[in-house]
């Protein structure tokens, strides 16, 4: 398996942690999108795409953030929710989507997008710079039944 396609969008707010967003393609055939390249203690590291957790209203059953107080939707007093704790203790408000399940998975991708940021940056420095990161091809054809594709005139 290897990365074929980084994307970089850099984020433009001095002063903050997160510095760009970025898809990779692998193999020309699968992407991951929305991953982030932060700027921490230690240096550049890439955080995988992630969601925030949720626990259940127990009157409503609507979805609510860990740690919400009331209910988004009908206003109920929400039960304390403790949330889980990582290794170093920190509290566990959301999971990732998608991660490597190894460390060299991990490096792999580490190493590819921190690169491809460097040479974003370059590049951003260029008149005319335009970020690749949007520019995914949102026209699909048709099939060979003359019928829609999945996904075509959504954003009609």
């Amino acid at each position: 398996m290897q990365i074929t396609e980084v994307r970089i969008k850099l984020m433009e707010e001095l002063g903050e942690r997160l510095k760009a967003f970025c898809s990779i393609t692998f193999d020309d055939c699968f992407v991951i999108r929305d991953l982030k390249i932060i700027d921490g203690t230690s240096g550049y590291f890439v955080a995988m795409p992630s969601r925030k957790l949720t626990a259940h209203c127990p009157s409503c059953r609507y979805k609510n953030p860990i740690r919400a107080g009331f209910c988004n939707q009908c206003g109920t007093k929400l039960p304390s929710q403790f949330p889980t704790r990582d290794e170093d203790g920190r509290a566990k408000l959301y999971a990732d989507i998608a991660h490597p399940i190894n460390s060299a998975a991990r490096e792999m991708i580490q190493r590819e997008v921190i690169a491809a940021y460097e040479e974003e940056k370059i590049r951003a420095q260029s008149p005319g710079y335009v970020s690749r990161y949007d520019d995914f091809d949102l026209d699909y054809p048709d099939d060979e039944q003359g019928g829609k594709r999945f996904g075509e005139g959504i954003f009609d």
